[in-house]
């Protein structure tokens, strides 16, 4: 059977409502469900609109704000400049599967660490590194290799560069 969502709301005066404790809740609790694993949707209190994406949005901003950001400059205006492009369908996608890789290989890490017998942890970290990078060139490859073929698949002959010669 599949888990229900909790249901937040959000009221007009921004305050978040949990209906599953029937309390008020701040944004670093919503997060806090988020560490938790917990499955949830924010909704506007009146018209019942999905919110979930903004609010983890806000989450997201309020703690690239403060302490180490995660998101450069530079990455973040990449991310901008895919909004419209014929590739955006694949960004989102691809970036969800980068990051699981991550998480993946982020946690077969920490088992292996727990797990040592013998072996320096720098030793691990490169055979992991490795490891990561092999799936990092698999999948921009498979990125790459579908976005080659969403281009058209004959580009016309210019004149001056090599290709049929009028007859």
């Amino acid at each position: 059977m599949a888990q229900a969502n909790r249901i937040i709301k959000k009221y007009p005066n921004r305050r978040l409502y949990d209906t599953e404790i029937s309390s008020y809740i701040t944004l670093e609790e919503v997060r806090q469900l988020v560490l938790d694993g917990e499955h949830f949707e924010v909704r506007d209190a009146k018209s019942g609109e999905d919110l979930t994406r903004s609010v983890l949005l806000q989450i997201i901003s309020e703690h690239e704000e403060k302490g180490q950001p995660m998101l450069s400059p530079q990455l973040l205006s990449q991310i901008i400049r895919f909004y419209g492009d014929s590739l955006q369908g694949f960004m989102g996608p691809y970036l969800e599967r980068s990051l699981q890789v991550f998480l993946d290989q982020q946690q077969q890490f920490r088992s292996q660490l727990n797990s040592l017998m013998g072996q320096t942890p720098w030793s691990l970290l490169n055979e992991l590194t490795e490891r990561n990078l092999d799936a990092w060139k698999s999948m921009q490859r498979g990125f790459l290799d579908t976005a080659s073929q969403a281009q058209p698949a004959s580009q016309p002959t210019r004149p001056g560069t090599p290709g049929k010669k009028p007859g």
